[in-house]
């Protein structure tokens, strides 16, 4: 007991971990990321989640769940996976279906848990839930599920390989079918329409009412029906509801919830071209609305009508997803005039459609759906219950089948006319109906005025006030028993009705009115119009049914009368005749009672059997559509004749005749929907168990006088319908041997049945038909639709042997698809279980087939054949048939190698190609050893043999996977393990018979190696790709079949022996392949091949080296990891690198290896990558690698140095020049003009010295003067470079705990940058928010970490710039280009913190990083190879700042002195920038800091260094007055009171560094004043810091020379100028400066 309630907590342990581990999959992520819910639900359920999956893991009880319970755990959770991919992608549709269905999937696993479902229902559900997995696995791309009907899933090992293929075939016919309507549904709905028309014959239309809006005031009636105003006429009845006073529905209950479902809808009834919805409503009170107490109630009046258009839902044009509607306008009868008929009144609302409302109206939902109202209520069960009305066609469906009982007679109540007789006015007349029987009793609720409530015994009509010729066009529904309508007829009085309620009920019924339902001669009342005889009731007789049902009720009865009697018919008097007229309509929808005389006459053949004769010959006159109506009843009366006739032989050809007729009317195109019916007819109502005794015997009659011309035609329509014949014969003796068990047995019966009568059938046609016809009688005889019904029983060896001879007399190639389709029903029987029959059997089959699927056939029949033998094979391989090896053999020996060259023969894309391939597997998988060895021996030579087996591996290599769809995944497996044994067999043939000299094969033995190669490298068998779960079910099944396969080539290629060296170097490249192959073991058995090959070609090659094998095996790897190939360390290398750096480093590889195709090759494709990314300048630098190779020559070009897209024959002068040209074009895209005119002088030393062109010479001095102009006046921004480290352990080792110089693009910042590569290339790495050099505890960890800041690079300039005067355009190129050392300064602090002068401590500590190669280069990259740090003091810091700001406000000046439409906000950004810090203090701080005598106390070492700092400050006064006015000169409206304050401020700073720094005025004259004739050079001697450190150098060598004592503090050079500057500064501005100060 402990250790069951032990088990039994664990499983349900295990079932609640299994829920939540589900639930905590799918629900986090509901609420959308960033949901504060999200994140506390994760946090609260994080412990639980992981107890959940220790719960899990330690289960060790053996679980009892159900398999599909397992699969569905099994599915959520690779769905899981998959599901938070699809989050990560925003692919929102797909993670919103995916998730909607993992949902429904752990609610049916709950459900199936549970253990409370019902077997019908649990049944269902596992259908539903197996549906719903299929589906899902499809649309996401996984492996598809086969299973048996139970929804198990398929084992292979216990399945046959045909059965197997079957069920693949099925279930992926299934999905798609499921896709194609789920696309459907999303698509536009003309082709939902198209598709919805085609597959379904009969339709129903749902309607929910939710409310009816119109102020009434009295009762109501609704009635609902559709109407095609184009015909004028109702489709259906009607649907009533009853609306009380108070504004709902009489039955409170049923308050916004009317549903009615309108069924037998045809599509004929959809398509037409409109189609209305209609509704008349009924008020139920006095004669006029707000009539008093005394006046008369209960009447019903017409009060309005309303409309909709439905037309676009019937056609599907528009959803119908029960949307409310209004049905609109409602119209009251008396808005267009009250006493108009209602029809007419919506008549005129259809045509007009422009009636305002008023917000009235009748709120309705309405559906479309397919089906019957049995089908609509079992597949949609939610829309449809004990409730819903069932709203009746008027008329019968498209198709009506066997059990289809209905019995309506639909009466409408059209017009009359009445004379007022004493009255002033018309009368307001009531017609009231009822149903009476010849006694003139009443019958009970028979009359229906609308679908929803229960019959009524007496209808009234509407009263229309005052109109003497009312039209009505009302119709109810009459329904009683069938056998009471031959006695019933229609009564129908008619009233005054007074409005006074006094005189209403003094009022008497002044007409009466009948119909009989049934005529004298049996035939129900025709469907029509009925003038009929308005009676006075003023005498008691009218009141007696028996007085007037001898009197006509209809004018066409009294026309009968007078044809039968031959005069005039005169009233009796009786009862006396009124002039009033009134008509009806009639419309009898029955499946028992017919309007044809011919047709009622055989269904009452009883109490007819004298004209029995007459009967049969008038039933095929009768027309189709009755036949077909009733023709279930027809067919039981056409074998009741039979039977009770079965003594005689009378009426026998008439019977047959007359089936035969009825058998080809359903073969006729207008009633083809009708053969499921007769099918359902013969198998589930047919009872006559002697009518083939009958039908034969007529059959047999007319073979046996096929030559009486008057036969001919008869027996032609006998055959036409002898599918259904022979299925009505074999049906009667199945249940004539039901009932007479003992007297004959099946066997002889079937015997009898098929082989002497059939038999002798065809044998008489051959004696007197044509050949024609007498293949046609073949034909039909063995059609393959009926032959089931012959083989119902275990048949013995003697009819096997019969049915071997009968098939054999068949000519061969003629009616061969029908020969062959009875030979598959012959399989399918147990008579093919029995071995012996098999052994009679199976050499017909075989020759069948092979003489099929010969070569020397023309056009085999793929289908019949490819059906049988799947047939064949499938029960071949059933465990209850008995011994097969000997039939096996048989079919090896006759179809394998047919089988095979028509799978070869078919195209991949032929339908018959999947089939052919299961039947290959099919026989090679039953194949024992022994079969192989036997059927090689079959083989008469050696090239047969070689002829095989090169077909047969070339056919498994270009089969391999290319066949089945890849989520065929068990199909595929299987047939890659039988392909894996058939190899094995063929690799002993290989040894046997083409191992030795004499013998050696080399195609043979190389096609055997390129099969197991592709085998071993197919994606199916690449477990490394797969899910855990999935390579689980792989390994547990099937192994891996790679090692198999790998070990098998490893003994193979030991085997070859001397014949090595023919395989070298051609197999390089296929083994490479397979050792690339990620299996350890795999790997140990193949890699040794590569020093067995290097061995052979060592020994045998004349020159003992092995460089065909090196470089083969160069360029085949080159191509292999190029592709993707490589284990786990070639992934990581190359996967993660970007395909810029993998194509830079294989470039450098063969440049080393000196392969100059190789290397031109990947130069190529790196030059192609940059351009993609429109890096034109690193393509350039790219494409003169190439040309470095080239010389300026005449020598012909060697193929490998010519690019895939150039031309053979070129020179390499040739080749070179259009390289320089290509590198120029690149070069000038991207703004190098520099570089672009260092190559184009090589081109113009070309043209000028050797080849004398000079017009091409004048071509590129333009180009070239076109670039020094563009770098004197284009724009070209400088380009960012970028610091990057990569630290830890996550990256490849060429990358790991390293740090790259990036040059970055235009206008490309430092978070753009880090951004992309984040983004693009290691989206999982972590951004570090420090510069600092990280420590171990990062650069070990196992994770990625990404240190990114910008670098300044380090001007290099050559030595023909040195100590020049240069145009800041030309210096700004060499800022950032010929670059390989680069600075970073990132500032400190040393001591304390001085809160009034912060400059005092501020260090800094600057890095600089020398790189590989300079930029730029072939790559946006290169690598650090060394990195220094040094400190800068605080005044150095000062230094650098004051020459970076004059540096920038130096260029600014000059650029908008050389161009004055450069726009002029810079400046004043600048400008201001430079006097608010100056007049709050920013020169004061310097001042503070370092100029104190405290200072240069401490440090006198650092005087040289202050004076520099005082000279840099003084340098900005000229450059400030030059900035000022030229703003001045561009200053705008809006920037006068900047210039204003500008120049306001400028004197008090020209005071105060005169008054502290004694400032030195180098240039008295204006500054852009200097060299103008050349544009753009006006270069100040202070334009650079290394000019001011110059300056230094002078003044201490000046210092050092002048003063003797050294005591000078002074240098000499600052003492020299000190006056001169002085005097220069003040002469012209001292007196605005004074001013100012006065100011």
């Amino acid at each position: 007991l402990c250790a069951g309630a032990q088990e039994m907590s664990l499983s349900f342990i295990k079932t609640i971990c299994t829920d939540l581990f589900c639930w905590l999959h799918f629900v986090p992520l509901c609420s959308g990321s960033g949901d504060e819910l999200k994140n506390k639900t994760m946090a609260s359920l994080r412990h639980l989640k992981n107890f959940l999956h220790q719960c899990l893991k330690q289960e060790t009880v053996v679980s009892t769940d159900l398999p599909l319970v397992q699969e569905l755990g099994t599915t959520l959770r690779e769905w899981t996976q998959i599901w938070h991919k699809l989050y990560v992608s925003n692919k929102t549709t797909l993670f919103r279906n995916v998730q909607q269905m993992a949902y429904s999937l752990i609610e049916y696993r709950s459900q199936i848990v549970s253990g409370t479902l019902p077997n019908d229902d649990l049944v269902a559900l596992k259908k539903k839930v197996t549906a719903k997995i299929d589906y899902g696995n499809r649309i996401l791309g996984l492996d598809l599920v086969v299973r048996d009907e139970a929804g198990n899933t398929l084992d292979p090992e216990r399945t046959s390989t045909v059965s197997l293929f079957r069920a693949h075939e099925s279930a992926s016919h299934s999905i798609d079918e499921r896709i194609q309507e789920e696309k459907m549904r999303l698509q536009n709905l003309e082709k939902r329409r198209q598709t919805l028309f085609s597959g379904v014959h009969t339709y129903s239309l749902l309607i929910n009412l939710r409310n009816f809006v119109c102020n009434i005031g009295e009762d109501a009636e609704l009635f609902m029906s559709l109407y095609d105003p184009d015909k004028s006429e109702f489709i259906s009845e009607n649907f009533l509801v009853r609306w009380g006073s108070t504004g709902m529905p009489k039955e409170i209950e049923k308050l916004n919830n009317l549903p009615a479902l309108f069924t037998d809808l045809s599509s004929s009834d959809l398509i037409r071209q409109r189609l209305f919805l209609v509704c008349q409503i009924i008020r139920v009170g006095c004669m006029e609305l707000k009539e008093g107490k005394k006046h008369t109630g209960g009447l019903r009046r017409p009060f309005g009508v309303a409309v909709m258009d439905i037309t676009d839902i019937a056609h599907g044009n528009i959803d119908d997803e029960c949307k409310q509607l209004i049905m609109s306008p409602l119209i009251p009868s008396r808005v267009i005039g009250e006493n108009e008929p209602l029809v007419a009144v919506f008549n005129k609302v259809i045509a007009t459609r422009e009636v305002n409302h008023k917000g009235q109206g009748l709120f309705v939902t309405l559906k479309l759906l397919p089906g019957d109202v049995f089908q609509v209520q079992k597949h949609y069960p939610h829309f449809v219950d004990r409730t819903t009305a069932i709203v009746r066609k008027m008329g019968f469906p498209e198709i009506i089948l066997p059990g289809y009982v209905r019995n309506d007679i639909y009466v409408t109540l059209l017009q009359g006319e009445f004379d007022r007789g004493k009255k002033k006015t018309p009368k307001n007349v009531e017609v009231i109906m009822s149903v009476l029987d010849e006694e003139g009793n009443p019958m009970e609720k028979a009359i229906f005025p609308g679908a929803g409530y229960e019959g009524i015994t007496e209808y009234k009509s509407v009263i229309y006030y005052q109109v003497k010729q009312p039209c009505w066009n009302e119709t109810v529904k009459v329904a009683i028993p069938i056998e009471d309508v031959c006695r019933c007829h229609l009564r129908l009085t008619f009233r005054h009705r007074s409005s006074q309620d006094s005189r209403d009920k003094s009022e008497k019924p002044f007409g009466m009115a009948f119909v009989r339902l049934m005529k004298s001669d049996g035939t129900t009342l025709p469907d029509g119009k009925h003038e009929l005889i308005v009676y006075k009731v003023d005498v008691k007789k009218a009141d007696d049914a028996k007085t007037y049902l001898t009197l006509p009720g209809s004018y066409v009865e009294v026309e009968e009368k007078e044809r039968q009697m031959g005069k005039s018919f005169h009233h009796a008097g009786i009862i006396p005749i009124t002039k009033d007229s009134f008509q009806i309509a009639t419309l009898t929808c029955s499946t028992k009672l017919t309007q044809n005389v011919d047709l009622l006459g055989l269904l009452n053949w009883r109490s007819n059997t004298e004209r029995l004769e007459e009967i049969l010959q008038k039933l095929m006159e009768v027309e189709g559509g009755e036949i077909i109506k009733f023709l279930q009843d027809t067919l039981d009366a056409l074998f009741n004749i039979m039977m009770e006739t079965s003594e005689e032989e009378t009426y026998d050809t008439l019977l047959f005749n007359a089936l035969v007729f009825i058998i080809s009317l359903i073969g006729d195109i207008k009633f083809q929907h009708f053969n499921p019916v007769l099918e359902t007819y013969i198998s589930k109502h047919f009872s006559a168990t002697l009518a083939y005794q009958k039908l034969t015997k007529v059959l047999n009659y007319f073979v046996g006088h096929a030559e009486d011309s008057a036969h001919t035609e008869r027996l032609y329509a006998a055959l036409k319908a002898f599918k259904y014949l022979f299925h009505f014969i074999v049906q009667s003796r199945i249940l004539y041997l039901r009932w007479v068990p003992l007297r004959n047995s099946l066997q002889e019966a079937c015997k009898h049945l098929l082989f002497e009568d059939q038999y002798r059938e065809c044998s008489s046609v051959s004696q007197v038909f044509t050949l024609e016809l007498k293949m046609y009688v073949i034909a039909y005889v063995f059609f393959p639709s009926y032959s089931r019904y012959i083989f119902v029983e275990n048949l013995s060896f003697p009819h096997s042997v019969q049915l071997a001879k009968f098939t054999e007399s068949i000519p061969d190639f003629q009616m061969v698809r029908q020969k062959l389709g009875c030979l598959v029903k012959i399989v399918e029987s147990n008579l093919f279980k029995l071995p012996d029959c098999r052994d009679v059997l199976l050499p017909l089959i075989t020759d069948q087939l092979s003489g099929q699927l010969d070569d020397n056939s023309n056009k085999p029949d793929l289908e019949a054949c490819v059906q049988l033998l799947s047939t064949v094979l499938d029960m071949l391989d059933c465990k209850d048939v008995g011994p097969t090896s000997g039939h096996v053999k048989l079919i090896v020996d006759r179809l394998l190698r047919r089988v095979n060259r028509t799978v070869i023969n078919l195209s991949l894309d032929s339908p018959f190609i999947g089939h052919y391939l299961a039947c290959m597997t099919a026989i090679l998988k039953q194949m024992e050893d022994a079969h192989y060895a036997q059927y090689i021996s079959t083989f008469k030579t050696r090239q047969d043999i070689i002829d095989f087996l090169m077909e047969t591996f070339i056919m498994f290599k270009n089969l391999m996977g290319n066949v089945f769809p890849p989520d065929w995944m068990i199909m595929n497996l299987h047939q890659m393990k039988v392909f894996l044994r058939a190899i094995d067999q063929y690799s002993d043939v290989l040894n046997k018979y083409f191992l030795d000299s004499a013998h050696f094969h080399l195609q043979l033995w190389n096609n055997y190696f390129h099969l197991i190669v592709a085998f071993l490298t197919h994606k199916s068998l690449q477990l490394e790709s797969f899910s855990l779960e999935k390579r689980n079910k792989i390994l547990n099944k099937y192994g891996d079949m790679r090692k198999s396969i790998g070990f098998k080539l490893r003994d193979m290629w030991n085997n070859l022996g001397q014949h090595k060296m023919k395989f070298i170097p051609a197999m390089v490249g296929p083994i490479l392949e397979a050792t690339l192959v990620p299996e350890p073991e795999l790997r140990k058995a193949t890699i040794p091949i590569f020093f067995d090959m290097m061995q052979c070609e060592h020994h045998f090659s004349t020159n003992h080296t092995f460089q065909k094998f090196e470089n083969e095996l160069i360029t085949k790897l080159d191509q292999e990891v190029e592709g993707g190939r490589g284990d786990e360390q070639y992934k990581i290398l190359l996967e993660k690198t970007p395909a810029r750096i993998q194509s830079a480093i294989k470039v450098n590889f063969y440049k080393e290896k000196k392969r100059e195709d190789i290397y031109i090759r990947y130069l190529y494709k790196l030059r192609d990558l940059h351009l993609d990314c429109e890096n034109y300048t690193e393509a350039a630098y790219t494409l003169l690698l190439h040309a470095e190779l080239l010389e300026w020559s005449d020598k012909p070009c060697a193929p490998h140095l010519i690019p895939w897209d150039g031309t053979q024959g070129w020179t390499q002068q040739e080749l070179k020049e259009r390289l320089f040209q290509e590198i120029m074009c690149n070069l000038d895209k991207g703004k190098m003009w520099e570089k672009a005119i260092e190559m184009a002088k090589q081109l113009v030393k070309l043209h000028e010295n050797q080849m004398f062109d000079f017009i091409e010479l004048s071509q590129l001095l333009k180009q070239q003067a076109q670039y020094y102009e563009n770098i004197m006046h284009a724009m070209r921004p400088q380009p960012e470079y970028f610091a990057v480290g990569y630290y830890g352990q996550g990256f490849p080792s060429f990358l790991r705990n390293k740090m790259f110089i990036y040059r970055g693009k235009e206008y490309e910042w430092l978070e753009d940058f880090s951004l992309k590569l984040l983004k693009s290339q290691f989206p999982n790495a972590v951004k570090m928010t420090s510069t600092s050099p990280p420590g171990d505890n990062i650069c070990n960890s196992p994770g990625q970490h990404i240190q990114c800041f910008t670098v300044k690079p380090v001007l290099n300039l050559s030595s023909q710039f040195k100590d020049k005067e240069l145009p800041e355009q030309i210096l700004n190129y060499y800022r950032t280009n010929e670059v390989e050392k680069f600075q970073y300064s990132r500032p400190f602090r040393k001591g304390e913190k001085d809160p009034d002068n912060e400059f005092a401590t501020m260090w800094i500590e600057r890095s600089t990083y020398i790189t590989a190669y300079r930029f730029p280069g072939i790559l946006k990259w290169f690598e650090v190879k060394s990195m220094s740090v040094e400190e800068i003091s605080p005044l150095d810091n000062a230094i650098e700042t004051m020459e970076l700001a004059n540096e920038k406000l130096s260029n600014l000046v000059q650029q908008q002195a050389c161009d004055r439409s450069l726009p002029v906000h810079p400046l004043s950004m600048m400008l201001n920038g430079i006097v608010d810090p100056a007049v709050m203090g920013g020169f004061s701080n310097y001042e503070k800091a370092f100029f104190t005598e405290a200072y240069i106390k401490k440090n006198p070492d650092h005087l040289e260094r202050i004076e520099v700092l005082k000279h840099l400050i003084a340098l900005q006064v000229p450059l400030l007055d030059e900035g000022i006015r030229i703003h001045g000169e561009k200053s705008t409206e809006q920037l006068k009171p900047l210039h204003n304050r500008l120049i306001h401020a400028r004197p008090m700073i020209y005071i105060y560094i005169y008054k502290v720094f004694v400032l030195v005025y180098f240039q008295p004259c204006s500054l852009t004043e200097k060299k103008k004739s050349r544009v753009g050079s006006v270069v100040m001697p202070y334009i650079m810091s290394s000019t001011l450190r110059r300056m230094s150098t002078i003044s201490n060598a000046s210092s050092g020379s002048g003063s003797s004592d050294g005591n000078s503090t002074r240098p000499a050079f600052q003492e020299s100028v000190f006056t001169a500057s002085c005097f220069l500064i003040f002469r012209n501005k001292l007196p605005h400066f004074q001013h100012c100060s006065e100011g």
